[in-house]
């Protein structure tokens, strides 16, 4: 018979497998905030991309529906007009983000591969949200510094979202923060990273995240050190922080 302590491991174990997108302890918690929460609520074309994407093989990349659900209102509620996405995939973050944008509101999307974008290109299209989208294949290093050589860019965005190469954050960060207006807000996704932040540094981590977990941390100390902004870190999907531009 199982021990008590034998049983929370098992749980553990089975709940790392499947809650890279939540960070909730019980993964019969997380599916009621889904299908409480998100999933009557969520927009037909949103509901229709996240199941194609399911499909895909590297789907682990996407942005949880609740996340979805969260950017799209926090967007509204900023009243979000000019925006910024690095990192894409298959669009279901963009595609909140362009779902609450108002009809002449316009996202700089990049991404490393635009094979995976055009997937979900044809339900962007349908939503009828594709015309606000302005996407841009490659790096975003150099088109960040493009942008940041003409000071019109300066404090022209509202919100930025980062869900990219977790390696090139800070380089992001230090470019970012000269183009997003002093009162707007950079979203930076999976700064939890599977909850790795605090595991030991014998835990059993899959390679990836234990690759890219020093990066996140480095990350994470910056911006809770970085005058410049407010921080707000949320245990959303796999953990986003938000900074506020306040100088």
């Amino acid at each position: 018979m199982a021990t008590n302590t034998q049983e929370q491991q098992s749980q553990a174990g089975r709940h790392q497998e499947v809650g890279h997108k939540s960070l909730l302890q019980s993964d019969a918690l997380y599916q009621y905030i889904l299908e409480t929460s998100v999933y009557p609520r969520e927009p037909e074309p949103m509901k229709e991309l996240r199941e194609l994407t399911a499909k895909h093989p590297w789907n682990i990349m996407t942005t949880s529906a609740d996340e979805g659900q969260f950017l799209n209102m926090l967007l509204k509620l900023i009243n979000a007009k000019n925006t910024m996405e690095i990192g894409v995939y298959t669009g279901y973050s963009l595609l909140a983000t362009a779902l609450a944008l108002p009809e002449d509101g316009k996202i700089l999307a990049m991404d490393i591969n635009r094979e995976n974008y055009e997937l979900g290109l044809p339900i962007i299209q349908k939503a009828g949200v594709a015309q606000k989208i302005d996407f841009r294949e490659g790096p975003a290093l150099p088109v960040l510094d493009q942008l940041v050589q003409d000071e019109n860019n300066h404090g022209s965005f509202d919100f930025i979202f980062v869900d990219a190469d977790k390696d090139n954050y800070l380089n992001y960060h230090k470019r970012l923060i000269d183009l997003v207006k002093v009162g707007g807000l950079i979203g930076y996704d999976n700064t939890l990273w599977n909850g790795s932040v605090v595991a030991p540094p014998d835990a059993p981590l899959r390679k990836y995240v234990r690759y890219y977990r020093d990066f996140v941390l480095e990350l994470n100390n910056a911006l809770a050190a970085d005058p410049r902004i407010e921080i707000c870190m949320l245990p959303v999907g796999d953990g986003i922080t938000l900074g506020r531009r306040i100088k």
